[in-house]
């Protein structure tokens, strides 16, 4: 098969081994491939792949048809169209996981589209509702809402009975994510914590932030026993804080990424997806993120555009 590999920075394309799916596993026909911002930074040399997965080669989001099964499969068959995240190595034209592991791709969705969805809506839904809580009518802020996981968020907040408020830097930014269901935007300023009270009157229940270090403002938006549940650090990694906050109103934080779960949260996400999200697609109550799409030859042109452009929505990798 081929397949991107890394070497030194940068990444080519060439032949690779054609893996076999273990007994347990199925092995998918890539058709699809999601690019995230993590590919990039595993070429660089600046995010590794989890220990014991392959280094060589990236990418995390994929779609694709089951080709081969492994002789203990019972759930997956040849032909099923499906959809997931893994570790790294989806930049190829094949790649195996265990049978459980793989999202189904809604019937009335395309393989280029299905690659928008995994990434982008997993770690929203876990985010908002796993981790943060978020019930039907209570306020919630998507930190901003302009990029993948934001639209994403945004979406599952307000078909999920939500009230989603959507924050940028620059209003223009959010015009997407405002044909998605946001309720009201904010910008993101010193009276960010006013904006918000103005329009929830306490605050808002979960925050999903991709952005850190300084919740200064963000934080007296946050109402009394609220969430913070942090996805990405987009305007840094390093902050110092003043902790009180969390004391005196009973705040909480939390913290993931769905690169570095083990394979059995990864099954129970795919599990969570396939009876929960699935259907709402299928309804087109949640729409696909807007997308770009490039032949699988041009995978460094996607990442250059995904540097340099401010699109929003997803860069995908068609075979």
């Amino acid at each position: 098969m081929q397949a991107w590999q890394i070497n030194d920075g940068t990444m080519a394309l060439g032949p690779f081994d054609t893996p076999e799916p273990a007994p347990d596993q199925v092995r998918i026909r890539v058709r699809a491939v999601g690019i995230n911002r993590a590919d990039i930074l595993q070429v660089k040399g600046m995010y590794p792949a989890p220990p014991g997965f392959d280094q060589r080669v990236p990418g995390l989001e994929y779609a694709g048809e089951v080709d081969a099964v492994g002789s203990k499969v019972t759930h997956r068959q040849v032909g099923d169209r499906v959809m997931g995240l893994i570790p790294s190595g989806a930049y190829a034209e094949y790649l195996v996981v265990h049978e459980d592991e793989p999202l189904t791709l809604p019937d009335n969705l395309d393989f280029a589209t299905g690659a928008t969805i995994p990434e982008a809506f997993l770690t929203a839904y876990r985010a908002l509702f796993l981790d943060g809580g978020l019930q039907p009518g209570q306020w919630c802020l998507i930190r901003p809402a302009s990029a993948g996981v934001g639209l994403a968020g945004t979406q599952l907040a307000a078909a999920l009975g939500a009230r989603p408020i959507g924050s940028s830097r620059n209003p223009a930014n959010l015009r997407t994510a405002e044909g998605m269901g946001l309720v009201a935007t904010v910008t993101e300023d010193d009276t960010l914590a006013e904006q918000l009270k103005s329009i929830t009157g306490d605050g808002v229940a979960v925050i999903m932030d991709m952005v850190g270090p300084d919740w200064s403002q963000v934080l007296k938006g946050l109402r009394t026993e609220g969430t913070l549940s942090l996805v990405g650090v987009l305007g840094g990694a390093q902050t110092m804080m003043d902790l009180r906050p969390f004391l005196q109103r009973r705040l909480k934080i939390t913290a993931m990424t769905m690169r570095s779960q083990t394979l059995d949260r990864r099954i129970a996400m795919a599990g969570l997806f396939n009876d929960r999200l699935a259907p709402l697609f299928a309804a087109e109550r949640l729409r696909p993120l807007p997308m770009e799409t490039f032949a699988f030859a041009d995978a460094l042109e996607a990442h250059r555009h995904m540097v340099e452009d401010d699109f929003s929505g997803k860069r995908v990798l068609v075979l």
